[in-house]
């Protein structure tokens, strides 16, 4: 090995024992190893690193394209408030899916890997506010349940750096998907208090 191959590998070494050694004792919560924390410009750049695309920014919230946790095709938003350039929440919407069966083998795949990560959930609920004489649904009316606003499946996990919640949702009659966000704890108390100086 050339000195000049043998000061490039160390140097890299070096940069990524860093790296790790930042994620391992941050303070923050991590979002796919890196923490949340920074300027929006910042995390958008550590994001593109790690193979995300970025669709583009407004109103505070960087939209990037991905694979995440197995999943191809994901959308990330990375939120700030404005009036504080701080990133402290990031939202993934997993691929749409039009049928139940896959939008819930989606949302208990993730749930579960989720509590793997992270232990039992803080809070969890999974029912269809719908009156007791419309159950059983089948798989037709459960999506139409859901874009209805009455499926309440979700999880919470609370950790000492921030919580993570997962939830089946929608935007509009035909996208239904799976949703995870994590908001970092420091950060949102930072944005907390911002907001209440605003009141």
């Amino acid at each position: 090995m050339t000195t000049i191959m043998r000061t490039i590998f160390l140097t890299l070494i070096g940069a990524l024992t860093i790296t790790l050694t930042i994620a391992q004792t941050s303070e923050h919560l991590l979002f796919k190893g890196v923490p949340i924390d920074g300027t929006l410009n910042e995390y958008v750049s550590k994001m593109k690193q790690g193979g995300f695309t970025h669709l583009g920014t407004e109103d505070g919230i960087a939209i990037l394209n991905g694979d995440f946790a197995g999943f191809k095709d994901c959308h990330v938003g990375v939120s700030t408030l404005k009036q504080k350039d701080l990133v402290y929440k990031i939202g993934v919407l997993f691929p749409k899916q039009d049928t139940w069966s896959r939008l819930s083998a989606n949302y208990f795949d993730l749930k579960q890997m989720l509590t793997e990560k992270y232990g039992k959930p803080f809070e969890e609920v999974e029912k269809f506010d719908v009156k007791s004489f419309q159950l059983p649904l089948d798989d037709n009316s459960k999506m139409h349940e859901v874009v209805m606003d009455n499926c309440k499946y979700y999880a919470i996990w609370q950790t000492g750096k921030g919580e993570i919640q997962i939830s089946i949702d929608h935007s509009s009659v035909a996208s239904c998907f799976v949703k995870i966000m994590y908001f970092d704890k420091i950060n949102s108390a930072i944005i907390n208090a911002k907001a209440k100086d605003d009141l």
